[in-house]
């Protein structure tokens, strides 16, 4: 395909919107760039955020953790020297008990099996604690079971979960108190908005986050004009997230079906957190998972794509696959290369304009395909475009297309220079179609949250028909699904069936 000519406008937006009294960002400042794209582009600074407080909790969870199993491993050694007590504690808890390093990973591991590394307040969670030390203590004893028996070794077992479990817990409730005192001095705080009509049961839950030293909270979205921090209705969602560019969205209120779903739509394109009071089970296409958070029981709204752990495992397998596949393909892209320059006058490469990733344009790389001057006859052959659709400009035959550009297509090789896309992390191995940023004026609400995810080389649209998808929606719809069931299996499977799918050669144009 070749590069198509720009004809986007910018938009400017018809409402302004309220601004709380405790909010220093002004809302009502008219912006020449469309608020949705505004969104998608603060959505990258969001999952900045996200990602750098899960690692912060992360490792001061593991500084806690670390300094409590050697403060305990210490303090058995002491006791074991002890006279009045060495008898006793070398029969129950031996230097073997705990020590090496392998006891040391088994009860992190454990821990960490039992989420008390979560987000929210499950870390600080009493019986998720006792849970991963009771696995943890299990995996460095078992393999003592033969030699000592089941009956001291269980003992063994009880002694250690008792000691360490309430070491733990003491220790994390402690840096639970002093955290919260630290975050009303030093932050970072978390940005949130309440979205809604709150009702009378909501209102103890709302008094609670909005009083917290954890929060900045930003106001509401709401057509009740009486309450305090009122920023607008909810339909004008996308103009606070780019105004504010807050952490997360608490969906507090009653909302029609239709504008719930376009709240969560609109938060998870800007990369927030989406939590709602446990009544919308049934609206969404994802599955709600309950969460303790700012001491308040909410049900979190996301899409596993979206998440910052899983983003990192993914990026990480984009870097490895992409490099191993430059390395092992370079052979097969040179003589593609001298096949091009042979065939036709003109550069090997061509580049294309795409919007990635949090709304940004980059340029996707290409194998040239087509003669010089391809884009300037496209006007004149607008006529043959089968799908009616300027977004899915798709011609049978196009006499544009060289010889070897033919067979490129048709195999998906003029596609292979998208690798170094994925390793400057402006694509994905998998992920929904790259498009036009001239397209994006034309967009309603439930297309951007595509948009929301790195672009793939391959997704579900290329193994389900490539150029016989002639209905943008359906694109959309394709891309949507894999959102809303992503997970690394599926990756995999996409990739697999992507071979199948070339050498079919169906729908390659």
């Amino acid at each position: 395909m070749e590069e198509q000519p720009s004809t986007s406008s910018e938009a400017v937006p018809e409402k302004t919107m309220g601004t709380p009294a405790n909010v220093s960002v002004s809302l009502t400042d008219v912006t020449p760039t469309p608020y949705r794209l505004l969104a998608q582009r603060s959505g990258r600074r969001t999952l900045r955020r996200h990602f750098l407080r899960m690692i912060r909790r992360v490792a001061l969870l593991l500084v806690v953790d670390i300094t409590v199993i050697s403060a305990a491993r210490t303090g058995l050694s002491a006791l074991r020297e002890w006279s009045p007590s060495s008898e006793v504690v070398n029969w129950l808890l031996p230097s073997g008990v705990l020590g090496g390093p392998s006891s040391f990973v088994a009860i992190i591991v454990g821990l960490l099996a039992m989420g008390a590394y979560m987000q929210g307040d499950a870390w600080n969670e009493a019986t998720r604690v006792v849970k991963g030390v009771a696995a943890g203590a299990g995996l460095a004893l078992w393999t003592g079971l033969d030699a000592t028996g089941v009956a001291l070794t269980t003992v063994r077992w009880v002694s250690v979960v008792l000691l360490l479990g309430t070491l733990l817990v003491a220790f994390r409730r402690i840096l639970w108190n002093i955290g919260s005192s630290m975050y009303a001095h030093f932050g970072p705080t978390e940005r949130v908005i309440f979205v809604g009509r709150p009702t009378e049961a909501d209102a103890q839950s709302l008094l609670s986050i909005a009083e917290s030293r954890r929060i900045e909270w930003l106001g509401w979205l709401t057509e009740a004009l009486d309450v305090e921090g009122h920023l607008g209705e909810p339909a004008m969602v996308w103009e606070a997230l780019s105004n504010l560019s807050p952490d997360t969205v608490i969906i507090c209120g009653e909302l029609p079906p239709d504008e719930f779903q376009s709240v969560v739509e609109a938060a998870t394109v800007a990369q927030c957190r989406i939590f709602s009071i446990p009544r919308y089970m049934e609206m969404t296409s994802f599955t709600p998972q309950h969460v303790s958070e700012f001491g308040v029981e909410f049900m979190v709204l996301s899409f596993p794509a979206f998440k910052a752990g899983q983003l990192m495992i993914k990026r990480a397998g984009d870097i490895l696959a992409s490099s191993l596949g430059l390395l092992a393909l370079s052979p097969v892209c040179l003589a593609i290369a001298v096949a091009i320059k042979i065939d036709s006058s003109g550069p090997v490469f061509f580049s294309q304009k795409r919007v990635g990733f949090g709304g940004n344009v980059f340029r996707m790389l290409k194998f040239r395909t087509m003669r010089l001057g391809a884009d300037s006859e496209k006007a004149s052959l607008a006529h043959l475009n089968r799908t009616g659709d300027l977004r899915l400009f798709k011609i049978d035959n196009d006499p544009r297309v060289t010889r070897v550009g033919a067979f490129l297509r048709r195999c998906s090789l003029d596609e292979l220079p998208q690798l170094f896309n994925v390793l400057r992390g402006e694509m994905s191995l998998v992920g929904p179609r790259p498009f036009f940023p001239e397209d994006l004026h034309q967009y309603q609400d439930h297309h951007f949250l595509r948009l929301a995810a790195r672009p793939g080389i391959t997704g579900l649209w290329q193994i389900r028909g490539r150029s016989d998808i002639t209905d943008f929606e359906e694109v959309v719809a394709l891309d949507r699904k894999y959102i809303d069931s992503w997970s690394l299996l599926l990756d995999l499977k996409i990739l697999a069936l992507t071979v199948p799918a070339v050498f079919r050669r169906r729908g390659a144009y």
